[in-house]
């Protein structure tokens, strides 16, 4: 009997191709033990069930047959060759260019991901800078304006015409013009139209006069107006504006002013301390409002102990499987989408790039990962593990922040398969911890 022919190909430090032959006998041998299995419960005109000659069924349930061949012996084969030599794939083969006949060799080739060799190198005694928690000068004032901004009353404007800082509630219709070329020695040509857009209507917009974000003209042609006030105007867009789909547009304007606000800001006194917190002066809330700063400043400081730890990790691995760069791409793509939805936001009518957006994560995912692999490495060799006790902690802080029984969330996690992902985080957690224990930090 002829030997089934394979060849190993390193083709980089993460992905490896096998290429297989096998031999017209193995393949038949496997064609007729499918069919068998067919023959039983065949029903074809002019034969009883179970009666049917082989040679009919393979000829009437061919295309079945080999597909079962192929999804049968293929894994089969390729999982015994990885395991005789030793790879382990991130995710199944991909299984590509397939021949399969009857009487034929049988050939097919298979890429798999790999986890690159990984050193970590000398990883005790790491040279870390943590920066000092120090608060900039009148960071507690201002933390108290924007809270004296986030409590402001808002007062309506019946006796005066609107001016800066003043927030008018409006209707608008806008109506981007086509853009107009000139070419020598002939007529104005729209560029890239014939006409002008499509009016769009915008309802209950607010528009505060003398805000940085107006379009340019906005202040001037709205300053002065009064409730049912309807101003028209016509805004020309520089070229260098920074919303894209505008630079350089001419967009027509018509605006009924619905109503007109003023912010007024409540005084920072112990009236204010008692109104916005659970304390009774402003002396406490100004010392709450200086712990609670100084505590992020704090956690500021260890964030970038943790973020220079995490590049020398990385700079000690050349290469990551892309198959893990896509997959935490994918993971940021998702946080971000969920973001959008939680502050209220179709992520299908965001203005965003998705293909960029993806492409522009890569690079710091790549980092991501490679020190994600390091750091799993380091936790290897040092036994360090997820318990259960710490397993149980994790969805306990879960469960407080959700509302639910830790029992809810660990049913969840289970039917979402993630419980191997949630011990992962936590080892890698613990890795870190130790790393830090272990590390030389300075200020």
């Amino acid at each position: 009997m002829a030997l089934m022919k394979t060849e190993f190909t390193e083709v980089s430090e993460t992905r490896k191709h096998l290429s297989f032959e096998v031999p017209p006998e193995v393949v038949t041998a496997e064609i007729d033990r499918v069919a068998q299995n067919y023959t039983r419960s065949a029903k074809v005109p002019g034969f009883r069930q179970g009666k049917v000659p082989a040679r009919v069924v393979k000829q009437r349930y061919k295309d079945q047959i080999l597909h079962d061949v192929a999804h049968e012996l293929i894994p089969r084969l390729v999982g015994t060759a990885l395991r005789e030599r030793g790879v382990e794939p991130l995710v199944a083969p991909d299984i590509k260019d397939v021949v399969l006949e009857e009487g034929q060799p049988l050939t097919f080739g298979a890429d798999i991901e790999t986890l690159p060799p990984i050193d970590p190198g000398e990883y005790t005694g790491l040279a870390l800078r943590k920066p000092p928690a120090v608060l900039e000068v009148g960071a507690v004032d201002r933390a108290l304006e924007q809270l004296q901004e986030r409590h402001a009353r808002w007062q309506p404007v019946e006796d005066r015409p609107a001016a800066s800082g003043d927030t008018l509630l409006v209707d608008l219709t806008r109506t981007r013009r086509a853009r107009m070329i000139t070419l020598p020695g002939e007529a104005a040509l729209p560029e890239g139209a014939d006409k002008d857009s499509e009016p769009e209507k915008l309802e209950n917009v607010t528009v505060e006069i003398g805000a940085s974000s107006n379009p340019p003209g906005f202040d001037e042609n709205l300053t002065g107006t009064s409730a049912n006030d309807q101003r028209s105007f016509t805004v020309r867009f520089p070229a260098e504006y920074e919303v894209e789909e505008l630079k350089g547009a001419t967009v027509d304007y018509d605006v009924t002013v619905k109503g007109i606000r003023r912010k007024e800001l409540l005084a920072l006194d112990d009236e204010f301390a008692k109104e916005v917190s659970d304390v009774e002066t402003m002396e406490a809330l100004r010392e709450r409002v200086h712990q609670d700063l100084q505590k992020g400043a704090e956690a500021d400081a260890d964030h970038q102990v943790r973020h220079d730890l995490l590049e020398q990790l990385s700079k000690r691995l050349s290469v990551a499987p892309d198959v893990l760069v896509d997959q935490e791409v994918d993971r940021r793509l998702e946080e971000f989408v969920r973001r959008l939805m939680e502050q209220g936001l179709d992520p299908m009518q965001v203005n965003v790039d998705w293909q960029d957006f993806r492409e522009r994560q890569r690079a710091s995912a790549l980092e991501t990962v490679k020190s994600t692999l390091v750091l799993d490495e380091i936790g290897k060799r040092e036994s360090i593990a997820a318990s259960e006790e710490d397993l149980e902690a994790e969805m306990a802080k879960f469960a407080d922040r959700a509302g639910r029984t830790t029992a809810a969330i660990r049913a969840r996690l289970e039917k979402e398969g993630a419980i191997g992902r949630l011990m992962a985080g936590i080892r890698r957690e613990k890795t870190m911890t130790w790393l830090l224990e272990h590390a030389q930090v300075s200020s």
